[in-house]
């Protein structure tokens, strides 16, 4: 994986992630260019002064490609100004990862780059809606995306994994999906994005209950094929996916974008310092996104999210994707999962070398490697007609 921080693991993910999204080489290599040294202050266990470094850095070229947006918009030339919001949407999104969420600017920039992003992808006139899928009572933000043609199409219902959010997802898969035929509903469930930040609704082991709301909503639009729905998740989401399958059979095929076979001894893995955290004050965020106080209290949660006893359950096709060289989560987590799914008539275990690329974390180093794999696999698996638009 290229490092722009040698030192900082967690901060070169999060270039590489604006890399993989759309971001543009220049305006990245200037948001971190005067960082090198606050990349060094262990940002990873919540230094303040590195984290408000990153933050203010990354919201000062987010407001400089706005103030370039608004230009072209008040201009009249609305697809320019489009890609820029959503380069906005992104650059704020990179810039609220960083500081602990008890900070307020977070929640700021985070509702700054969901609103640029949204009317970036308006303007560009992408092919989406914004929908509320109802969970209990409440509901769930999600962006759907049907693909062109005639006639109800299969749909991957996309859920995220310990800190993305679905706009960023949107960005790193949407319109290959579109373009094999197979619709997207991409959902901020329970633990991300607006659920967690605007909505307060926690994550937790059952998956299959926000899953299962989701595949009621996508039964009562006419466009989807309502036997040809699957789920796909990335990271934490390699949990969240084959849980959600094993237990709601309404799905026709899983994917999971980077394995978890047993969060609770990953977690305290990485507590014991074995492998890279994902986020800066990792504990902090953990209690953040399960809703708990404590590490104890987040620690019982986790222990309870385990394929050991789950993976039998699923019988539809499953994917799971991982890299030989992922530095969070080990290999065998994906090898044990595969193991797990004894009546998964059909699954298969693909590893991404350092050879040919998309052996970090979820493809951080390379994730056109991935993505043309997973879509390419769903759509056969799914009979999605191929439209190439």
């Amino acid at each position: 994986m290229y490092q722009y921080f040698p030192q900082n693991y967690t901060w070169s993910l999060a270039v590489m992630s604006a890399l993989n999204r759309g971001g543009q080489i220049a305006e990245i290599d200037e948001a971190c260019r005067g960082l090198q040294e606050a990349a060094t202050k262990k940002a990873l266990g919540g230094d303040p002064v590195a984290q408000n470094a990153w933050f203010e850095s990354w919201c000062r070229m987010a407001e400089r490609v706005q103030r370039l947006a608004e230009a072209d918009e008040a201009a009249g030339h609305p697809l320019s100004a489009g890609r820029k919001y959503l380069r906005v949407g992104l650059y704020f999104q990179l810039a609220e990862r960083m500081p602990s969420h008890k900070d307020p600017r977070r929640l700021v920039a985070y509702k700054k780059g969901i609103a640029a992003y949204e009317k970036g992808l308006k303007l560009r006139k992408e092919p989406i809606e914004y929908v509320a899928v109802p969970y209990g009572d409440t509901t769930l933000p999600a962006i759907f995306m049907k693909a062109p043609g005639d006639g109800p199409t299969p749909c991957m219902v996309h859920f995220n994994g310990l800190d993305l959010t679905k706009e960023i997802v949107y960005s790193a898969i949407a319109d290959e999906f579109r373009r094999r035929g197979v619709s997207l509903l991409i959902v901020d469930h329970p633990g991300v994005g607006a659920a967690l930040r605007l909505q307060g609704l926690a994550s937790g082991p059952d998956t299959e209950k926000p899953a299962g709301a989701c595949v009621d909503y996508l039964e009562t639009r006419g466009e989807i094929d309502p036997k040809r729905i699957g789920i796909i998740a990335l990271s934490l989401g390699g949990y969240y996916a084959p849980r959600a399958a094993a237990f709601e059979k309404r799905f026709a095929c899983c994917v999971a974008w980077g394995a978890i076979f047993d969060y609770g001894e990953a977690v305290q893995s990485r507590m014991d310092g074995n492998g890279e955290p994902s986020v800066p004050g990792y504990g902090e965020h953990l209690n953040w996104v399960f809703g708990k106080d404590t590490f104890g209290e987040t620690l019982e949660v986790v222990k309870q999210m385990s394929l050991e006893h789950v993976a039998a359950r699923i019988t539809c096709p499953l994917l799971v994707v991982h890299g030989e060289n992922d530095r969070q989560i080990p290999l065998w987590h994906a090898e044990k999962t595969i193991e797990a799914a004894v009546n998964s008539t059909d699954r298969e275990l693909k590893v991404f070398s350092l050879f040919d690329g998309g052996a970090e974390h979820c493809g951080a180093d390379n994730s056109t490697m991935v993505v043309d794999y997973m879509t390419d696999w769903v759509a056969e698996r799914l009979g999605a007609a191929v439209r190439g638009v």
